[in-house]
């Protein structure tokens, strides 16, 4: 008789090249966010730059957020295997616990000083665009599907808005580790690795315009 896995202790080390990924993708996130206010091709940077430099660094945000969503993949599932031994040892209630140590602390006091900022009526806080109220973007916050709610009824105020791609994180968290405990075949993993693949192209066009 075997023995069982045990867990792998977390080293904790830093990664040198996630971490200049991370770095690049921050910074071309707060260029894009400038460039939203204050358009860098036309600005004194012109002079230094060219256009297509300063077009690069200013509408790629999105691009860059994509870039996390690979980086905190890539890690999460490093770190189970690292814990776990592999990614069909995963201890769900472990992940779970871990994953919203790390996130709801911090989210709830965002939602609860948003939500005083806007019952307050601050401006640039105060959720008024026809079919938005509070109630329903909490609910889409805390729902994981805030991203769907912008996309129907349009864009929150920034610091409401910024919360996206946090949705699209946190469900992936939620749906990574049932998937490594219900994938135990390599061939079952490849085709799904496949139907990924093929779905990108489709998934990109549907970003067009929006």
């Amino acid at each position: 008789m075997t023995k069982p896995e045990q867990a792998v202790p977390d080293t904790g080390a830093r990664n040198a090249a996630i971490d200049l990924l991370r770095g690049l993708s921050i910074l071309l996130v707060v260029m894009h966010h400038v460039a939203l206010r204050i358009p860098l091709r036309d600005g004194a940077l012109q002079a230094w730059l060219p256009r297509s430099v300063l077009g690069a660094l200013s509408y790629n945000g999105y691009e860059a957020v994509f870039l996390f969503f690979v980086v905190s993949g890539f890690l999460i599932a490093g770190n189970a295997i690292d814990r776990w031994g592999s990614l069909a040892g995963i201890d769900l209630r472990a992940f779970y616990l871990r994953r919203s140590a790390r996130i709801l602390p911090c989210l709830l006091l965002l939602l609860v000083v948003l939500a005083a900022l806007h019952l307050a009526g601050v401006p640039f806080f105060t959720i008024e665009r026809e079919g938005q109220s509070l109630g329903r973007a909490l609910l889409a916050v805390l729902g994981l599907h805030l991203n769907w709610y912008e996309g129907v009824t349009g864009y929150l105020p920034g610091n409401w808005d910024v919360l996206w791609s946090l949705s699209i994180e946190e469900a992936f968290y939620l749906g990574f580790p049932l998937l490594c405990l219900a994938i135990r075949r390599e061939t079952t993993l490849l085709a799904l690795l496949a139907l990924l693949m093929l779905s990108l192209p489709i998934a990109r066009a549907a970003l067009v315009g929006n």
